[in-house]
């Protein structure tokens, strides 16, 4: 790849919008299960939410042993902690599913990654420099299409990320029109020629997924991923903007606002703006035996997997090399990591796994507007370090997108 350009939307290590922590009273202290230790992931999580953060949640597993613990609060009303069995909304680790799906797909030879936007979806992508006769299915999957990222519209990011989210949180958006926001600004780059985060991406191979199966993405991932593997707690919701108990609650701060002022419960909103990038309900529990079993060959062919997990640089430290929806980042430790993350408003979340699926660690946390270092949680959790200073969450300005 000739050249990288850098992340256009919120980066896993910069997972942000417009959070202070004014008018929370002060944190519980850190619980855990079994087994002991884990030392320096809960002095992390602990760290994270002493900077305003109500609540994190984390579980790993390593072998046969479970750990879980809790920083914080799952709810600013009755003060109650995060509790493994919560749900929350997970953001971007929704396009690891969709990838699974196109890559089943194509180990059933209905599609090929080489195969053109334009030949699934004719007409679709076009306008204003972009064209899907030049932009491959795998172009989509490792973000090297170049097309620009509908959440990064202003007019978009303002609704769901800005002043006017509660006005909007429980608008209605298809899949079709978000992609012509997208349409509407020149691409990033030529196919091919560079990295660039882009939810259109995933919408459009959402639409991929639909255009070949006749199926919606929902109905086949909950055929061949969902139901194939008891995950009782994930579903992909659609229009519905309600998480089922037992779940999380989700905050946020609008921008403009003084410390003061209370933070909003934004729980409830219609996730179809985020789509097949990022609409996803799920729980610690079922992230963990997701990645168990795509990385243990279970849904995928040796010959998918290896190209799922065929990655390209990104040029984005926090992010590392990216391949088919699933990123892989080298520890400082020399561990090597595979995951994603996920942000929505009032929710970010954090998957990761070793190659061989034996030390797995999934975190939520409960607000969407804090800066902290995402590492520091990988750091901890894969290299034992106690966290760094810049682990503690401070509010930030927004950044848009299902990161």
């Amino acid at each position: 790849m000739p050249k990288r350009r850098p992340l256009r939307t919120v980066l896993p290590a910069v997972l942000a919008a417009v959070l202070t922590g004014a008018g929370l009273s002060a944190a519980p202290p850190v619980s855990a299960s079994r087994p002991a230790g884990h030392a320096a992931t809960r002095a992390v999580m602990g760290a994270i939410v002493r900077g305003g953060v109500p609540g994190v949640l984390g579980r790993a597993r390593e072998g046969g042993r479970i750990w879980t613990a809790s920083s914080g609060v799952a709810d600013l009303r009755n003060r109650r902690a995060p509790r493994p069995g919560d749900r929350f909304r997970i953001g971007s680790n929704t396009k690891t599913f969709i990838a699974t799906v196109v890559l089943q797909l194509e180990a059933e030879h209905r599609l090929a990654l080489g195969d053109t936007v334009e030949h699934w979806l004719p007409g679709v992508v076009h306008g204003n420099g972009h064209d899907g006769s030049r932009i491959t299915v795998r172009q989509l999957l490792n973000h090297t299409s170049g097309i620009f990222n509908y959440t990064d519209d202003p007019v978009l990011s303002a609704k769901f990320f800005g002043k006017d989210f509660p006005r909007h949180r429980f608008d209605t958006y298809r899949p079709r029109e978000l992609v012509r926001t997208a349409m509407a600004h020149r691409p990033v780059f030529a196919p091919g020629t560079g990295w660039s985060y882009s939810n259109t991406n995933y919408i459009l191979a959402g639409m991929i997924i639909e255009k070949v199966t006749g199926h919606s993405y929902a109905t086949e991932i909950r055929h061949r991923i969902i139901k194939r593997l008891g995950l009782h707690s994930t579903i992909v919701p659609g229009t519905s903007p309600r998480i089922p108990r037992p779940a999380e609650h989700g905050y946020m701060k609008l921008p403009g606002e003084s410390p003061g002022t209370p933070l909003h419960d934004v729980t409830a909103m219609n996730p179809s703006v985020a789509g097949s990038a990022g609409e996803m309900i799920s729980s610690a529990g079922d992230l963990q035996a997701f990645y168990r079993a795509l990385l243990r060959g279970r849904l995928l062919p040796k010959r998918q997997l290896d190209e799922m997990l065929t990655t390209v640089d990104t040029g984005v430290r926090e992010i590392g090399r990216y391949g088919l929806g699933i990123d892989e980042q080298r520890l400082s430790c020399g561990t090597t990591v595979w995951g994603h993350g996920g942000g929505i408003p009032g929710f970010l979340s954090l998957v990761n796994s070793t190659r061989d699926a034996g030390h797995t660690a999934v975190f939520s946390v409960n607000a969407y507007g804090f800066v902290f270092d995402i590492f520091a949680l990988l750091e901890a959790e894969f290299c034992g370090k106690a966290p760094a200073p810049q682990a503690r969450a401070v509010p930030g300005a927004p950044a848009p997108g299902f990161r």
